[in-house]
């Protein structure tokens, strides 16, 4: 299949963002694709669930910053990678919202206007009262963020870097809150151990 001299001049905006860190044509770029995106958006099996947690200009966002993330170190793609990367992007947002709303049991509606939260009443069972013991004896957010990815999405360290840069950049950092967060959970089970024993 060949490419259009349409797909070719975005692809030329593209690579001038990568090579040269043209800003004008990255704001040409994601100007013309948003409109992809949102279609996308829109068509996607859980779009709609989706925009019950987040404004469409929160995936957005989210999606091309992803997306350059990702494509950081492929300068030279051919159009139809470049789509995939940016649809690609685009679920990964979604499916990392749906599960972190999932995971906290609310509906945070930003933006004027929506100061308020409520419960989401789906998906409420065992797994949920477990979370929240476990949210109790985390009180930092990192730490919070960090389990929720370790445990109940099932990342590997280095998956988590490759993921989410912007939040854990470093493998040996996440060892140790790892081991900081095992330790807090370890915690109330051996003092409850040791309370049986003086018994």
């Amino acid at each position: 299949m060949n490419s259009s001299p349409d797909d070719y001049h975005w692809l030329q905006m593209f690579r001038r963002t990568r090579l040269a860190g043209d800003q004008w044509a990255k704001e040409q770029f994601q100007q013309h694709f948003s409109k992809v995106v949102l279609s996308w958006m829109r068509l996607h099996p859980k779009g709609e669930e989706a925009c019950l947690y987040e404004r469409e200009e929160y995936y957005l966002v989210q999606t091309f910053e992803r997306f350059w993330q990702a494509t950081a170190c492929h300068r030279e793609l051919k159009f139809s990678a470049v789509l995939g990367y940016l649809q690609a992007s685009l679920n990964g947002v979604i499916i990392d919202t749906l599960r972190t709303y999932s995971c906290t049991g609310e509906v945070s509606l930003p933006g004027p206007g929506y100061s308020s939260k409520k419960l989401v009443a789906a998906g409420c069972d065992d797994s949920d009262e477990a979370w929240k013991n476990l949210w109790s004896l985390l009180s930092d957010r990192r730490e919070q963020r960090l389990a929720y990815l370790l445990f109940h999405c099932g990342l590997k360290p280095k998956e988590i870097v490759r993921f989410y840069p912007q939040e854990f950049s470093d493998v040996r950092e996440i060892a140790s809150l790892r081991h900081n967060i095992i330790e807090r959970v370890l915690d109330p089970v051996r003092n409850s151990s040791s309370e049986g024993i003086d018994e």
